[in-house]
């Protein structure tokens, strides 16, 4: 039998079981990946907290590399023995093999480890669409990033500054401020003890930045908004912190026509061609040494719970990565 990760119901990590799966066959348009590694993103908390609701019992994780074990029908661009890699879901990464759509698979490049593929599928391919597409940064820009040592950060800190841009991040303490600034953070902001909306001021000479991407949610919101200049864009792609409360659309005029976005890596990715674009400029970018991906922690696939008590409690850095 294999095993995978699945609860039965929401809450916290504790809801999170090792239990055997039939996994079967794939049907028309799949195929069976055994799992050399696996993701850890801060979407699985949401999932398994019930933020974003699945169907019970369910499993749990995007993220995942391995070897195609099988094809079924009509599946011609991929076979027996390929190394792939996903990060758009559907959700079940949290086991040793898995059936999953050949859509959403693509192909690893000789070069790149499956540890690091696991590690930066679904975190490489959002910083792509964040700054090439949600908002496109342009060279001599200086934009503020959230959350700058954590996985999506230190990836979308080193593609910013290969832009060319300036880079502005925010972090919990002195030691993740230097693992940014190792990662093309320019300017850390230890928000512990800083306030952020006084020191992107200061860095900007007041004119702000033209776009805040904001993984954190309730606890930056509003201050993110302060940060920005004339048309700024918040792009808020994450709610560490809890949801944003409810915005009344009239602020966003006094404080200078601003421009608010919730966007998905799901939406981004949906069309294969989107998909085929996101994953091959993150192959491009990792295989150039332009963007360094960190996998800092690891842990059994069986130990899911407490890789996500640590990621809550913002004890990991870079990304995280499970072994099965």
């Amino acid at each position: 039998m294999t095993k995978a990760i699945k609860f039965h119901e929401t809450g916290g990590p504790d809801v999170l079981k090792w239990e055997d799966v039939d996994i079967g066959d794939p049907g028309a348009g799949e195929i069976r990946v055994k799992h050399n590694a696996v993701g850890l993103n801060y979407i699985d908390v949401y999932h398994r907290e019930g933020l974003y609701p699945l169907p019970m019992p369910s499993g749990l994780g995007l993220e995942a590399a391995g070897v195609v074990e099988a094809v079924g029908d009509g599946v011609d661009n991929l076979k027996p023995g390929d190394r792939v890699s996903c990060g758009t879901g559907p959700v079940g990464a949290y086991s040793e093999a898995r059936i999953m759509p050949a859509a959403i698979a693509v192909k690893i490049p000789d070069g790149i480890e499956d540890t690091t593929a696991a590690a930066m599928m679904l975190q490489g391919m959002t910083a792509e669409f964040l700054l090439n597409r949600t908002f496109p940064v342009e060279k001599g820009q200086t934009i503020l990033f959230h959350a700058a040592a954590g996985g999506v950060g230190l990836i979308a800190c080193q593609w910013a500054k290969a832009i060319g841009a300036t880079v502005i991040g925010t972090v919990g303490t002195d030691e993740k401020a230097e693992l940014a600034r190792a990662h093309g953070c320019d300017h850390p902001i230890v928000y512990t003890r800083e306030d952020f909306v006084e020191r992107v001021k200061e860095i900007t000479d007041g004119k702000g930045v033209p776009v805040v991407y904001d993984s954190v949610g309730k606890d930056t919101f509003m201050g993110s908004l302060d940060c920005l200049s004339t048309r700024g864009y918040l792009v808020n792609f994450g709610s560490a912190s809890g949801p944003p409360e409810p915005l009344n659309l009239g602020l966003l005029a006094p404080k200078g026509s601003l421009y608010v976005t919730r966007p998905t890596l799901m939406t981004y990715c949906a069309a294969r061609e989107d998909l085929e674009l996101s994953s091959g400029r993150l192959f491009e970018m990792v295989g150039s040494g332009k963007v360094k991906i960190e996998v800092n922690q690891t842990y059994p696939l069986a130990e899911a719970a407490q890789a996500h008590r640590d990621l809550e409690a913002r004890k990991t850095t870079g990304s995280t990565v499970f072994t099965t």
